[in-house]
């Protein structure tokens, strides 16, 4: 695996943010699939602050990401107090930008995660938008896919041989930087952007929050009224997260809290 492009620039709860924004980050993916060496991208927002303090896997894993971004307005805020060149860049908003790169360097592409039918819409919308778009390879792991077992080995084979150099990876939060974690070193020719939901909106399986709600930083509130029963407990552990690191020195609140 490669060393970042970029120096870590913020450090927040103990993890370094490498990305100042969505341009840099698709920079960084673009020269270094082009160069033909592996990667892991994963975007942090505070739902994966939260899980990094509660499971140590994937606290490992965000450990060898080469590229961290601040995804989300809360994290993007604590990353400004430390550098305030660090802008938001979410999984949702680096693929497309990043399809019409990876287009125009002729870097093949493979989609990995969602289902089929969201995969086959999503790779529509990606070869509109992106002329030239080579998407080699696409599949949806069955559900209960255990992103580190054999299972999983053999669908990064199967991407391997089928030529691609950039994976888009939308398993979600653990599995999908869970996923790339594990897989990385044993496929150093693929780089793998961890981009959650990001299919399911381009495919219209999912609708992500209106445009005042994202410019805002209120795209959490957005999906806490759509899906009050499943968020609720999770908001609220994000919730006292950001206090805790809000109210900490600059210093204190980029520490660890589990160091």
């Amino acid at each position: 695996m490669t060393q970042p492009l970029h120096p870590e620039i913020a450090r927040i709860d103990g993890q370094p943010i490498h990305l100042a924004t969505l341009d840099q980050a698709v920079a960084a993916a673009i020269a270094e699939a082009r160069a033909g060496r592996g990667f892991r991208l994963f975007t942090l927002n505070l739902d994966h602050i939260v899980k990094r303090r509660e499971d140590a896997r994937f606290r490992a894993a965000y450990r060898r990401a080469e590229f961290v971004s601040a995804d989300g307005a809360p994290v993007a805020l604590l990353a400004r107090r430390q550098n305030p060149a660090v802008r938001r860049t979410t999984g949702a908003d680096l693929v497309l930008p990043l399809a019409c790169e990876a287009a125009r360097a002729g870097i093949p592409v493979a989609l990995f995660g969602t289902d089929e039918a969201t995969l086959v819409r999503a790779a529509g919308v990606l070869r509109r938008a992106a002329p030239g778009l080579t998407i080699v390879h696409h599949e949806a792991p069955r559900l209960g896919f255990d992103p580190v077992g054999t299972e999983a080995e053999a669908a990064l084979e199967r991407i391997a041989r089928s030529g691609a150099r950039l994976v888009l990876v939308a398993l979600g939060a653990p599995k999908q930087e869970l996923f790339a974690a594990e897989f990385a070193e044993r496929f150093p020719g693929l780089g793998f952007v961890c981009i959650g939901a990001a299919l399911d909106f381009l495919a219209g399986t999912q609708i992500r929050a209106p445009e005042p709600f994202r410019r805002l930083g209120l795209e959490w509130l957005w999906r806490l009224g759509t899906n009050p029963v499943r968020l609720a407990r999770r908001y609220a552990k994000c919730a006292l997260v950001l206090a805790a690191l809000l109210l900490a020195p600059v210093g204190r609140g980029a520490r660890s809290a589990e160091a």
